[in-house]
């Protein structure tokens, strides 16, 4: 049994990489990786990136959408309203949100889960 925990954890932070690196390569800005295991009912981690401007997060998720689809990533559900400032994508064991400056300023999730510790990947 642990073994396969241990297999999903793997998996989970392989997943994780791939969202982070796609996030990265289109220059998503102040990304953060939280643990929120035992703290959220919904998800085991959260990953926060900023755009600087909608058409910015726009990309964000254009790219996000094709490297986790490209790595066979499942998706429990996703934003498809552009415009908002904010777009989540839930893969199940972990959540990404994009977010401009002003939605991120304004929400503060990295304060809501300021309990969770930050993941390095």
């Amino acid at each position: 049994m642990t073994k396969d925990l241990s297999k999903q954890e793997d998996r989970t932070l392989e997943e994780m990489r791939c969202a982070v690196a796609a996030i990265e390569d289109k220059k998503g800005e102040a990304i953060r990786v939280l643990d929120v295991r035992g703290k959220s009912s919904i998800t085991d981690y959260i990953i926060i990136a900023t755009g600087t401007s909608d058409p910015h997060v726009k990309a964000l998720k254009n790219g996000l959408d094709q490297a986790l689809k490209e790595a066979g990533v499942q998706l429990l559900g996703q934003d498809r309203e552009i415009g908002s400032g904010w777009l989540v994508v839930d893969a199940f064991d972990f959540m990404i949100h994009l977010q401009t400056s002003e939605m991120r300023d304004f929400y503060r999730l990295d304060q809501l889960w300021k309990d969770a510790s930050e993941v390095s990947l």
